[in-house]
């Protein structure tokens, strides 16, 4: 009798514990620029992104810690910067790529020793953890099965949000047991399953880009997959309303990193970092506004205090959600490899400026890339070679690259006025350096040295005769062994 009535309290305590923690919702965009009408784009509407945004706090000034996947994801997931851990390359550290094993010989990364992904940290809390659409894409060894209570549901019933509208990403719970769950909407990758909907002569093409259908095509379907991802936002929060989990959800929703287009993508200008970011749910005031920089490695400290947990000493985000919470000064995002072509940048963004420091000026932006087989890559290419270019154009597409570049974002939105070489502007410049020299030294910035040669040669591997940068000559032999 003794033994049931412990029980009963044991259960009955966890039951008024979980109450007072709310569940944790991620909305993960893919590839997404926020061009949304919360935002004030003119192209279309997003009602149940502005719903969202108009029901807590929309940010204004949210930045990724890279433009790529991998580096961005692996940096919020642990809630430091990628650089500080060695998870910087775009996908290193893969036993197995595409199908294709490493085998012995590849870039066996792991997380320093105490270091905890934050869907580990949750489930070892009481909490359900799930991930529907599976996308994790870290680099550095994890175990699935060690994050997800069901790491099956990553990839039911195919296109997510399919599987948390039908209620099974959460139905495993005990009761009253709260959750940290992320659902990936594909965003930028939706291709043909999004309708082309817009006008292709009736988007603006950003003075950086030539204005060629191309382009206008690249543009357009881009509005075309925010449309339809905006739907799969309406669908996730009407599953929580059924449920009953709306009230008592913190959800988040942001995106990875700018569309897919050469300045974008992969790149630190504001549109590969400078993301959409809505947070909504229990004690946030509707209808909020917010300008401050916040980084991706804030998500995971304010997503630990709001469930109660305390933040683990290795992080180097804030949480930007506390009444008392210190807006930052600057952050820093960074470019290292991405696929087989290596390239090294770092940004440092202030409230009014944007540094950028160019380490590998041997080499343009358009250097050989994943891109290169897209109609509007070969196009690019093609105006490149025939002197079709203006200069504003040739900042990205020219020949050369600048070691430095500052920009004045009030502005200067498109970052076109390189004011680096500006006497008006020495100050500013020597204060933005200082911040990056600070920074790289205070974090231990490990993408300031060249990949080791288990990288590098994993990379050989997957990609052959596609690494053509100098820093390869120096593991081919060992390639052919």
């Amino acid at each position: 009798m003794k033994r049931i009535l412990s029980l009963l309290i044991c259960l009955f305590s966890f039951s008024v514990q979980a109450a007072d923690r709310p569940n944790i919702l991620w909305i993960y965009l893919e590839d997404v620029s926020g061009w949304f009408s919360c935002y004030g784009d003119k192209v279309i509407k997003t009602p149940n992104f502005d719903k969202l945004a108009a029901s807590g706090i929309r940010f204004d000034r949210f930045y990724t810690p890279a433009g790529v996947c991998s580096a961005t994801r692996s940096s919020i997931i642990v809630g430091v910067m990628q650089t500080s851990f060695g998870i910087h390359n775009h996908r290193s550290g893969r036993p197995d790529f595409r199908g294709k094993s490493m085998g012995k010989d590849f870039d066996d990364i792991r997380l320093p020793k105490g270091v905890k992904t934050l869907p580990e940290i949750f489930r070892a809390s009481g909490y359900w953890t799930f991930n529907e659409g599976g996308k994790d894409d870290y680099n550095f060894k994890h175990d699935r099965d060690d994050m997800y209570n069901d790491p099956k549901i990553t990839r039911s019933r195919g296109l997510p949000p399919a599987a948390l509208v039908a209620g099974d990403c959460w139905k495993g719970r005990k009761p009253g047991q709260p959750f940290f769950g992320q659902v990936q909407l594909r965003g930028g990758k939706l291709g043909r399953r999004a309708p082309t909907v817009i006008d292709r002569a009736k988007v603006s093409v950003p003075p950086y880009y030539p204005d060629i259908p191309e382009v206008r095509e690249e543009i357009a379907h881009h509005y075309d997959c925010l449309l339809k991802t905006d739907e799969q936002v309406g669908e996730i929060i009407a599953a929580l309303k059924r449920d009953g989990l709306y009230e008592n959800t913190l959800i988040i929703c942001f995106s990875d990193h700018g569309y897919k287009l050469h300045r974008h993508k992969q790149f630190l200008y504001e549109g590969g970092i400078q993301m959409p970011m809505m947070v909504a749910g229990p004690g946030i005031k509707p209808k909020q506004v917010r300008k401050d920089l916040i980084s991706g490695i804030d998500i995971a400290p304010a997503c630990l205090t709001a469930a109660g947990i305390k933040i683990p000493k290795y992080m180097e985000g804030a949480n930007f959600l506390s009444p008392d919470y210190q807006p930052r000064k600057f952050v820093v995002a960074a470019r290292d490899r991405c696929d087989y072509t290596i390239e090294r940048i770092r940004t440092v963004v202030t409230p009014r400026y944007k540094y950028l420091r160019n380490y590998l000026t041997d080499r343009p932006f358009m250097q050989p890339s994943y891109k290169d087989n897209w109609p509007v890559s070969k196009k690019f290419r093609e105006m490149m070679a025939k002197g079709e270019m203006n200069q504003t154009q040739l900042i990205f597409f020219g020949p050369k690259k600048s070691p430095e570049e500052l920009y004045d974002l009030s502005n200067d939105p498109h970052e076109i006025h390189n004011l680096a070489n500006d006497p008006k502007h020495k100050k500013v410049l020597a204060q933005h350096r200082k911040l990056l020299a600070g920074w790289i030294k205070e974090t231990g910035d490990k993408g300031q040295t060249t990949e080791s040669d288990a990288g590098l040669l994993a990379t050989l591997k997957r990609w052959g005769d596609k690494c053509v940068n100098p820093e390869y000559d120096r593991v081919r032999a060992k390639l052919k062994q």
